[in-house]
């Protein structure tokens, strides 16, 4: 009886550990908030938009046309949707091949000693994941996201733009026409701070808490799972049990469907479209209310 009380109380303890590691939101919970947090803190994760779109397009097209591609999107500058579409499978497979580096360097400490390394290696690979987000983002018209630390929070636009994303590539419900549903509405012009309140307040915030909540659930078990089988320590437990190279593609794939196919991807938006102000008149009931 006294050893299967260690043994809860060490399992409990190990659990705090875990949680206190990975909570950067502050809320006693494991989320996703959590990991795109620790995610866009590694170096070398945050993308600047105007430096990724001239490094991409300078070998093929003029300077008048990367100008064109960076003020207004790739697609408004007459790049082919073909050629986009080349670069961000080259972009995937890029950052697919840096995620197979942390599996293949993944050491297998046991124990409670293994806690320290749960937070780097998932923060690592959704940090890819972010990273991979950010330049298909903006390889297919989204202008540059607010990635600037305010304190010790990030832009809630942001956060839940990106919550968006990554429900898109785990096909979460709602999240892929909530996601083109902003790229509708920045096509056709709808004021910035209109969209801010769709994100955070408004129509498409709901949608948002569902996708986190998913998330939240998702994470959890993925996250002590592996930790209280038998000798499987959490970090197999974590990339063994679907954070791994062969799942990054389709989930990124899942993302590259959803953008090439949005408003933001046609040379020129018809009057029709224009005339659909549904975001505008939806968020001012939401702002009247």
């Amino acid at each position: 009886m006294e050893k299967e009380t260690q043994k809860q109380n060490v399992i409990e303890k190990t659990k705090q550990a875990i949680l206190n590691a990975i909570d950067e939101n502050g809320n006693d919970e494991i989320d996703i908030e959590d990991i795109i947090i620790k995610g866009l803190k590694i170096p070398g994760i945050r993308i600047n938009r105007k430096e990724f779109l001239e490094k991409e397009f300078f070998k093929k097209y003029p300077k008048d046309v990367i100008e064109n591609a960076i003020i207004h999107t790739p697609a408004r500058a007459n790049i082919p949707l073909e050629e986009i579409n080349k670069i961000a499978d080259d972009v995937i497979q890029f950052e697919r091949v840096c995620v197979s580096g942390i599996s293949t360097a993944l050491g297998m400490p046991g124990g409670v000693a293994m806690v320290a390394t749960i937070p780097a290696d998932i923060a690592q690979y959704y940090g890819y994941m972010l990273r991979a987000t950010q330049k298909l983002l903006y390889l297919y018209g989204f202008p540059q996201i607010d990635i600037t630390e305010q304190g010790h929070k990030f832009d809630s636009e942001t956060m839940n733009l990106l919550i968006l994303c990554m429900g898109t590539m785990y096909g979460v419900a709602g999240a892929n026409n909530a996601l083109k549903t902003m790229a509708k509405a920045l096509a056709i012009g709808v004021e910035k701070k209109l969209i801010k309140t769709a994100l955070t307040k408004g129509t498409i915030y709901p949608i948002v808490k569902k996708v986190a909540s998913w998330f939240g659930v998702k994470m959890t078990k993925q996250i002590f799972a592996g930790f209280f089988k038998k000798a499987i320590p959490v970090v197999g437990g974590v990339i063994g049990g679907g954070l791994t190279y062969l799942s990054f593609k389709p989930c990124c794939d899942k993302l590259k469907n959803s953008l090439q196919d949005t408003l933001l991807t046609k040379t020129h938006i018809e009057d029709s479209d224009k005339d659909e102000q549904f975001l505008v008149e939806e968020i001012s009931e939401e702002q009247t209310d």
